[in-house]
């Protein structure tokens, strides 16, 4: 068996990944990423919209700034994030889009002049100044006071990706695709690497580094209905809770993007929202501007998918075979802007529905996006519970998001992330002396090799993979979606109890050899309903609603009783709950608790009476 060493081996090589890993070979040292597909292939090149920062280049961004940003992120989370960690990001956030442009990345520029815009199907002039000439401009996106979204037209995620890569291949960063971490070796308190699994092949491989880190995405894989793509299904937060001692923070906090078309699901951006356009119901009448009249379609992402929801519950939805859904109207644009800075969401109703937006409407409704939820890390990207175990970028738990991440946060978290993390690694490796221990390896592959061999032999049972993970996905659609009740998750988490049941006695119907997907899924099945029951157990649990997790029974938002992070473990493989722990939202308070501005909420505070339910 094939053993490989590096200084740093990271497991995922999207934007957070990569650019963790040039921060590293910046420093000297070695790093491989490890990735499912290649590496621009990477889900962040799916990312259409653009990255927040605050450079107050364009005419509409005037005036921002660091603090600005910093305040609208605070408010987006509902306070439930780590406000030291969204501080570090807000300031960092303008240096990064800078360095990006200066590796390639081609932002769309300031044009001086008079232009048209669109703000709830409205138009109004805008004027660029001559000074401003050439730099950096910006979008406009939910939830922020300030146009602060740079962008390259609608294809961000691929330009910034590409482009990353390319520094990436010219530092000597190695990428090993087709090859899925499976486990980590550890023994308690120092992670070492990973088992890995070749696709091509089927072989085992082991992975050896001074530092670990957890880049593999998000994991919407988990509901039946997900923008994401098929490789975002919670590998590498599987490989962490399986150590029993790394916990899964906020893992009940999922976003629900409002646009994803019907029936594919494939995402189309806020930034058509941004740009000016509208969402309208079965009648083709605007309703946002009635239930938020501040913000309209650019309130907060959690806030619109709520009202979108809430609006076809009240019969305003469009009937189809595929569900209920509602329109996106962005033909007012003309044809020059949709066929130019939205030529993606162009291409993708044109060929996925044959729907032409220049001239006519876009089916859609809300659909699970982002997790803000995973891997739990201090503010230096270290895992919680593993010396030598990073996570940075959707799969960690930073956190930056808290329980609503807003639109173009989390792409920019992608580099942003990735280099202040990517440099406390190079700072840990200065002084990291690690001992392997061979026993440990040994064990570890030895244990992997009897997982398969358990599978491909069906010694634990004949259940079919791809049957519970259904099973499970229609679970969570049901009891843990965009509006929750006690009487919904309690369902949820007794039904995931029964599939975990079921999950534990999955056996192949094929050989298990080489390229199979198969395995491949049957290997992540248990992990990834333990997972869910992380997410439904962590729901039923906190009472209140707090930005993308909406219970129906505790509609205030409950700073008194629920200030708080959830930390969920999963102590023993062979335990059936998850154990949740609790800490503090934050450490340190910026900027108290108040009202977001957008979304009518109860807030409970320290006054408000004990025996209020909310």
């Amino acid at each position: 068996m094939q053993t490989i060493y590096t200084d740093v081996l990271v497991m995922g090589a999207g934007l957070a990944g990569e650019r963790a890993a040039i921060e590293a070979a910046q420093a000297g040292f070695s790093a491989i990423c490890l990735s499912l597909v290649p590496s621009r292939r990477s889900h962040s090149s799916a990312a259409m919209g653009g990255m927040q920062a605050a450079m107050g280049n364009c005419a509409k961004g005037e005036g921002d700034c660091p603090d600005v940003h910093f305040a609208d992120t605070v408010k987006g989370s509902d306070w439930g994030c780590d406000q030291e960690v969204a501080r570090l990001f807000a300031d960092r956030a303008p240096i990064e889009m800078r360095q990006l442009a200066f590796w390639g990345v081609p932002w769309n520029r300031v044009v001086p002049g008079k232009s048209m815009y669109y703000k709830g199907g409205k138009q109004f002039e805008k004027e660029e100044k001559e000074e401003n000439r050439g730099l950096i401009t910006s979008r406009d996106f939910g939830g922020t006071a300030k146009w602060r979204t740079c962008y390259v037209s609608d294809g961000t995620g691929h330009s910034v990706l590409f482009t990353v890569d390319n520094v990436c291949a010219k530092l000597g960063v190695e990428v090993h695709d087709k090859t899925e971490a499976i486990a980590l070796i550890q023994d308690g308190h120092t992670c070492f690497g990973c088992v890995a699994r070749c696709l091509r092949t089927g072989e085992l491989l082991v992975y050896l580094a001074k530092a670990t880190v957890i880049a593999t995405g998000g994991f919407g894989r988990l509901y039946p209905g997900t923008t994401n793509a098929v490789i975002c299904d919670g590998g590498g937060h599987i490989a962490a809770l399986n150590t029993g001692v790394v916990p899964m923070g906020n893992m009940e906090a999922v976003q629900f993007h409002p646009t994803g078309i019907v029936p594919t699901e494939i995402l189309v951006t806020e930034g058509c929202r941004g740009d000016g356009g509208t969402l309208l119901d079965v009648n083709e009448e605007r309703f946002m501007h009635v239930y938020e009249p501040e913000k309209q379609e650019l309130a907060s992402r959690d806030v619109v998918a709520r009202w979108m929801t809430h609006h076809i519950r009240q019969g305003k939805g469009v009937k189809s075979p595929y569900g209920d859904h509602l329109w996106l109207d962005i033909r007012h644009l003309g044809e020059k802007h949709i066929t130019g800075k939205l030529r993606e969401v162009y291409e993708i109703c044109t060929s996925f529905l044959g729907v032409n937006p220049i001239h006519q409407l876009i089916p859609v409704r809300p659909t699970q996006h982002y997790s803000m939820g995973g891997v739990r890390t201090n503010k230096d990207g270290h895992a919680y519970g593993l010396s030598g175990l990073f996570s940075v970028g959707e799969a960690s738990c930073w956190d930056m998001h808290g329980f609503n991440r807003l639109g173009g946060n989390s792409l920019a978290e992608t580099v942003v992330a990735g280099g202040i993390v990517g440099k406390k690694i190079a700072e840990f490796l200065q002084g990291a002396e690690v001992t392997f221990n061979s026993s440990v390896i040994d064990d570890e592959v030895k244990r992997q090799r009897d997982r398969i061999e358990s599978l491909v032999r069906c010694k634990a049972g004949t259940e079919y993979v791809y049957k519970v993970r259904r099973a499970m996905q229609d679970a969570l659609h049901k009891g843990a979606n965009i509006f929750r009740t006690e009487q919904g998750l309690s369902q949820c988490v007794g039904e995931l109890q029964e599939i975990l049941a079921r999950a534990r006695k999955v056996g192949l119907k094929s050989n298990g050899l080489g390229v199979n997907p198969e395995l491949s899924a049957a290997l992540k099945i248990e992990g990834q309903v333990k997972m869910a029951l992380m997410l439904a157990f962590g729901a039923l649990k906190r009472t209140e609603s707090r930005g993308s997790h909406n219970r129906e029974d505790y509609p205030a938002r409950n700073d008194r009783d629920w200030l708080s992070r959830t930390l969920a473990y999963w102590k023993s493989e062979k335990d059936d709950m998850p154990t949740l722990d609790y800490e503090p939202a934050t450490p340190v308070f910026h900027i108290p608790p108040g009202d977001r501005g957008y979304g009518k909420s109860q807030i409970i505070t320290a006054d408000t009476p004990a025996e209020t339910k909310g």
